[in-house]
């Protein structure tokens, strides 16, 4: 089948991947390079944030973390299996993710930073999205989609191409594309800073400045976050930098030398619920199949939608 897919970001390359592997044809249309896109910017840790239903989310989380974890075995380009410590001030309950990561445990006493007393350890997939991003792009184009660069503002502006399927992967834009008012932006404010030699990712989400992450990366350590909902505004935060290294060198004193190398603003196409569906009635003549509304959980979630994405096209 001829299959348009609207974006370049986690969810519209993976989705594109698995078309091209059940040998659709799959042209890409996107106004911006991979590089311009939230996925390029994302800390890339698999950890379920701002998403939901639920199940589905749950389901897709599964299917998402064992691809990543292969990609991981096989030594694919900017992806690894990370030692992660999920931190707490209080005694937490066993959270619901726990049963989905690998080598999940309760923390020693030894293992824990000051100032914590419960912690869990586990294993989960990090991606370094500046080199997996690129890597899943040349498979994507090895295995023959086509590229058009174009902006769209309705989705019958792709009638030239002459699609049989439509995938809208449009994140935010799904929200001007198909009218959606449920759509909204979700800030998120990074910081990179150089790695002193950390190899644990941490994370406390009840942080009193608000959550907090570190992921180290092979040449840096990403530094988060927030999670700003219906925030437009791209432009750094300088005293929300300062807060999020305050509370990030709690987790990991190591980084209080570091230097900050920048700061980054990303906008994560947030909704009440993930879009994956398919839909007759948004363009005559053409279904068109939604997947949009991932939330804080692109990384996470988009190989699990993109396999339900390419079983509703080979259910059409």
């Amino acid at each position: 089948m001829r299959i348009v897919i609207l974006g370049s970001g986690i969810s519209g390359l993976s989705t594109a991947a698995e078309l091209l592997r059940d040998k659709h044809d799959v042209t890409i249309v996107s106004a911006e390079p991979i590089t311009a896109t939230t996925s390029f910017l994302a800390a890339a840790v698999w950890f379920p944030t701002a998403a939901g239903p639920v199940e589905r989310v749950r389901a897709w989380s599964e299917t998402t973390f064992e691809h990543l974890a292969a990609l991981a075995a096989t030594g694919t380009p900017g992806v690894r299996m990370c030692e992660s410590t999920a931190l707490y001030r209080g005694e937490p309950a066993i959270p619901a993710w726990s049963r989905s990561v690998r080598s999940f445990r309760a923390a020693d006493q030894a293992e824990l930073p000051r100032g914590y007393s419960f912690g869990f350890r586990f294993a989960v997939p990090l991606v370094e999205m500046p080199t997996y991003l690129p890597y899943l792009c040349d498979q994507v184009d090895e295995a023959g989609a086509r590229w058009v660069v174009r902006s769209i503002h309705r989705l019958d502006d792709l009638d030239d191409l002459c699609p049989d399927v439509v995938i809208n992967c449009a994140g935010l834009r799904a929200a001007e594309l198909v009218d959606d008012p449920e759509v909204y932006p979700i800030r998120g404010q990074i910081v990179r800073v150089a790695n002193p030699g950390l190899s644990m990712s941490l994370r406390d989400e009840a942080h009193p400045l608000g959550r907090a992450y570190v992921h180290p990366r092979a040449n840096d350590c990403v530094l988060g976050g927030s999670l700003d909902l219906g925030e437009w505004d791209t432009t750094p935060n300088v005293g929300l930098t300062q807060s999020i290294l305050a509370r990030c060198r709690d987790l990991a004193p190591a980084l209080a030398g570091s230097q900050v190398l920048e700061t980054l603003v990303g906008l994560r196409p947030g909704r009440s619920e993930v879009r994956l569906e398919l839909d007759t009635s948004a363009l005559p003549g053409v279904p068109v199949i939604h997947n949009y509304g991932h939330g804080g959980s692109g990384i996470t979630i988009g190989y699990g939608c993109a396999r339900e994405s390419a079983a509703l096209v080979a259910d059409l």
